[in-house]
């Protein structure tokens, strides 16, 4: 009767322990800072012109975190990407549906749900191969930096690290080999082409 009396009570204190377990447990795995890798070295003169750029100690283009990304690339991103970015909390229970409903009609995967959160937890796990674990991973890694990074500062470390094509990586380093300018400087054309 006393258990049954205080029952709710009883799972919401469970449902806390369980749910802080899981988040030390996620922050003793993922790494702090998130990525642990080299940057370019950027030469620009007084007026910010770019002179010189030595590659990352992986041969990558990878520019330092900028202080803030390009208003036009975000915006062209979360359209394209991601248009609940800010109204979820790492899954979009929406895309996830619709992935999954269009995937079991075509009896192949056709569409896919990823959130940036989720894209940017699998580039901080190294791209590593597709499989049902590996999603389960990411979706656990992506509601963890929803936790502990706000949406901007995900936005930033997003843009920071995605790659590019080749050995481009980030917006900033995208912008400069791709157009010749700052990403500030992108034009609503150039900021779709890199954001798609």
């Amino acid at each position: 009767k006393y258990i049954k009396k205080y029952k709710f009570i009883v799972i919401f204190f469970l449902f806390v322990v369980v749910m802080m377990i899981w988040f030390v447990v996620m922050h003793l795995i993922t790494p702090n800072p998130l990525f642990e890798v080299g940057y370019s070295t950027i030469v620009e003169d007084k007026k910010g012109n770019l002179l010189g750029v030595k590659l990352a100690d992986d041969e990558q283009w990878r520019f330092p975190m900028p202080d803030s990304i390009s208003y036009k690339y975000k915006k062209s991103l979360i359209c394209y990407e991601d248009q609940r970015f800010y109204y979820h909390f790492g899954i979009d229970i929406l895309a996830l549906g619709r992935a999954i409903y269009q995937n079991l009609q075509s009896k192949e995967v056709v569409s896919g749900a990823s959130t940036i959160t989720m894209q940017l937890a699998r580039i901080s796990m190294g791209n590593q191969k597709r499989t049902f674990i590996q999603k389960i991973k990411e979706i656990n890694r992506a509601i963890y930096l929803e936790c502990v990074y706000s949406k901007e500062e995900l936005l930033m470390l997003y843009a920071t690290h995605a790659p590019f094509g080749g050995n481009v990586i980030g917006i900033e380093s995208a912008a400069w080999r791709y157009f010749g300018h700052r990403a500030h400087q992108l034009s609503w054309a150039e900021a779709a082409t890199l954001s798609v």
